[in-house]
This record gives C-alpha cells, structure tokens and sequence, in this order.
C-alpha cells in the first residue's frame, strides 16, 4: 500500500461554508466498481445537482479469490477519492455523507481501508450493510414508480452484489418521499452475493460462449429462491407492475437499445424499456463479445467486459416478469443518500458538554465526516 499521508481536518475542527446561495449537500458512493460523488443544493422538488464524478477504481478486484482488498485496487481507489476531496473542499461542501458497499463489506481489510481513506484524504466512510442499500437505492429511484402501479420490483445492480426490493407501490405514493423516509414499503428484499464484478470473475478464463449459461444458471438460482418465498411472480403480474432498474448495466444497455450516439442521461432516466426490444439488444452485446461491446459508445472499453455478467443478471431477474416493462434510472445510492440529508429525520447529537443538538446544528462540523 502507498505511503500513508497526513490527515487533513478542516479549521478547528469545522466545515468551510458555502456562502454563495443555499448549503451544498455532497453524497459519496464507494463501490465495488466505481468511485462516485453528487453535489447538490436543495430545491423545492428535491435537489440540483451542482457536480458530480464517477471514476472506475475496481475496488474489488480479486477479493473473491483472496478475501482481501488488494494494494493496487486501493491505490486506484485513494486516487478517486483524493480527486473527490478536492472537489468538495473547492465547493466549500459543508454536509456529506459517504458510503462503501459490498467489496469493503466482504474484505478482510475493510475496516483498515476505510480508516486509512480518512487519514490520507479526510473523507469518514460508514460501510452499509444490504439491506440499507436496497432502500436507499429505492429512495433515490421514488418518483419513478408509476401511479398504476400496485408493486414493483427494484433492480439495483452493483459490482460485488445484486439488491432486489418487491416494494408496495401504493403505499409509496400515499406516504410520499417524507412517509419513505421514515418507512420504506419494502415487502421483500434480498442481495445476492454477485455483481458484474464478483460474477465476472467467477468465470475468468473460460470462453464466453461457456461462461454465458452457466453465469445465467447460478443467477437463477439465487432470483428463483427469493421470488418463490415470497410470491413475488404473483406480485408483479398485476396490472401496472413493473421494475426500476438502477445500474450502469441497465443505463449502457438503455443506451444501445435507443441507439445513442453517445450517452446522454435526459436521454435514459426515467425511459422505458420492453422485454423483447431489450433482449434483442442484449443479444447482440452478448453475440459481440468484449471487443464488440467496446465499440458501443454508450458502453466503452472499461465496461465491455462486465457486460456480459450484467445481461446475465438482468435476464435472470427480468424473467420473474416478462410481461413487465422496466423503467431506467439513471440515479440510485448517491440520490438517495441526498434525499437522506435534505429531508430525513434530524438525529439529535449531544453537545461535549451533555447538551442535545439537533442534527442542522452539527451539518456545518463534518466537512469530511460522513453520518448515516
């Protein structure tokens, strides 16, 4: 691992402020794949967005095979996130939260990772666990269900794992985001222990052609156990029933299914998809093969060849409901993180002296403090 820098606090202990116009909010998404960051202010429809970064970092490659993160993968990731510091301290961003998700969950050195990232860049990580995920990604993705609807089934697919939520669709638009805030309708969830990462190299070395059915296989498995116990075919064969799909899968396949010259996400979020134009699509990503797939401008080098992994895992989940169209979101974690912040209950903290202090009064100190 890289030589250990020094820690870096804020002045006395607090947050720079940003005084041009309302407070920045900052949420941070460290994944198993990607590294990514959202700045936003609130409005009155929810936020806008300021600034936002994503870098590939591969935090967890190889950890299936050793059960640790690796120096490399973690100097790719100290790159991304010291790049991210320096984003938020240029916006003077006084309120952020950070998340890790299934790489540093899984690694033996998580907990040790994730303190070096505060000692080198100043950035307080919190890793979350599954179920924590699932319902931020359904937060972030809640004005994307359709007022038809009577369940729906979110899709949130990771690099290390796969979260699936049945959520109560009418109980969602009664409660509103302030009602889901408080209380997410899921009615079931699970994660399944694969993302295009974990799943792609599972079949490292072997022919895609060989990979493909035996990737689809052992989805199924995992998507059939978890729909059977809790009816979740029956669910969402109601009219209106549909799926949110929350990934850079689904947004790279969206992308070659509406047949963008170059990725535009006005262009993606909150579209629809139908099961047959997708597989068609999927098809042919997968018939195309990695060197293929990179000549998809929506799709790239980088991800070409996690694609296959994430057809696999789409189809799997897509098969608990052909009938049903999949709406894409080009959001998840980071907006739900936001929404979080902006409008979730305030925590009371106690002062040093033992007095409570609401949470708006202690925003302005954790600069680089992550709470969740």
């Amino acid at each position: 691992m890289a030589e250990k820098k020094s820690r870096r606090r804020p002045p006395n202990g607090r947050s720079p402020r940003n005084k041009q116009g309302p407070p920045l909010y900052a949420a941070v998404d460290l994944g198993t794949n990607n590294c990514r960051l959202l700045v936003a202010a609130p409005s009155r429809g929810g936020f806008t967005v300021v600034d936002s970064h994503s870098q590939i970092a591969r935090l967890g490659e190889g950890l299936a095979q050793t059960g640790r993160l690796s120096d490399a993968a973690m100097d790719r990731a100290f790159n991304a996130l010291e790049a991210i510091a320096k984003k938020l301290k240029a916006k003077r961003v006084g309120r952020i939260r950070c998340i890790a998700t299934e790489a540093c969950r899984k690694a033996e050195n998580g907990p040790e990772f994730i303190n070096e990232i505060r000692e080198r860049t100043g950035l307080t990580f919190k890793i979350i666990g599954a179920q924590e995920e699932a319902r931020l990604a359904l937060i972030g993705c809640h004005n994307l269900i359709h007022p038809d609807a009577s369940d729906i089934l979110v899709l949130d697919i990771g690099g290390g794992s796969t979260e699936l939520s049945l959520v109560d669709a009418a109980k969602a638009r009664e409660a509103g985001l302030n009602g889901m805030l408080k209380r997410a309708p899921i009615k079931a969830w699970t994660s399944i222990p694969y993302g295009v990462v974990t799943l792609t190299e599972a079949f490292a070395g072997m022919d895609e052609a060989e990979a493909w059915p035996k990737m689809r296989a052992l989805i199924g498995e995992h998507v059939d156990a978890w729909a059977d116990k809790h009816k979740v075919r029956e669910a969402l064969s109601a009219p209106g029933a549909h799926i949110i799909g929350t990934s850079g899968t689904v947004t790279c396949v969206a992308g070659v299914n509406f047949g963008l010259p170059r990725y535009r996400r006005d262009l993606v979020d909150g579209k629809w998809m139908d099961r047959d134009s997708c597989q068609v699509t999927m098809d042919e990503l997968i018939k195309a093969g990695p060197e293929g797939r990179a000549e998809f401008p929506t799709i790239g080098e980088e991800r070409a060849g996690l694609m296959l992994a994430g057809c696999a895992l789409m189809e799997a989940v897509w098969d608990l409901a052909p009938q049903a169209r999949m709406r894409v979101a080009d959001r998840g974690l980071r907006e739900g993180l936001l929404l979080s912040m902006m409008r979730g209950p305030k925590k009371k903290r106690r002062r040093r002296g033992g007095r409570k202090r609401t949470g708006s009064e202690t925003a302005g100190e954790a600069q680089m403090e992550a709470k969740s």
